[in-house]
């Protein structure tokens, strides 16, 4: 889909949604040659992120299967928890997930995030307040965080 930070690449099946990538980011995904086209199964997705993008949805109900360590899937856990239009250090989550030395570790769960904006890893920011790393690219984290900002309840 297209969305206002580029072209987007939705993933997954009839029952979840797998990847979320930024195609024309920094580290945009190859589809996989046995994936077959089909916007069917990602109406709700779709809707989703455009209510997201006109600033009217602030949290998402789309059922999802981002595959990972269990580590990183409790970071993808703690990532949901942050609220629209906040933000989070790498070492605060660590420290929300029992790991508190395990920030650089947080860093490395939130760039194999697959599902990204849904699972929000934009909104992880470094212990200076300032933006550091993110797969889309930082102009498009930037980006995400000025839209939420601008639509903040």
């Amino acid at each position: 889909m297209q969305s206002p930070v580029g072209r987007v690449l939705l993933a997954g099946d009839a029952r979840a949604l797998t990847h979320l990538s930024f195609q024309d980011g920094r580290h945009p995904i190859e589809p996989d040659p046995r994936w077959t086209y089909s916007e069917k199964p990602f109406q709700q997705p779709i809707r989703q992120l455009k209510e997201y993008f006109s600033g009217k949805r602030k949290a998402f109900t789309i059922t999802l299967a981002p595959q990972g360590t269990p580590f990183q899937q409790r970071v993808w856990q703690a990532l949901r928890t942050i609220p629209y239009g906040r933000t989070l250090s790498y070492g605060q989550i660590a420290k929300a997930i029992g790991k508190p030395k395990a920030a650089r570790a947080v860093g490395a769960a939130n760039g194999q995030n697959p599902v990204s904006i849904i699972v929000p890893c934009h909104r992880v920011i470094g212990s200076n307040g300032k933006l550091v790393g993110y797969g889309g690219g930082l102009s498009i984290k930037e980006a995400l965080l000025i839209h939420e900002n601008k639509h903040q309840p």
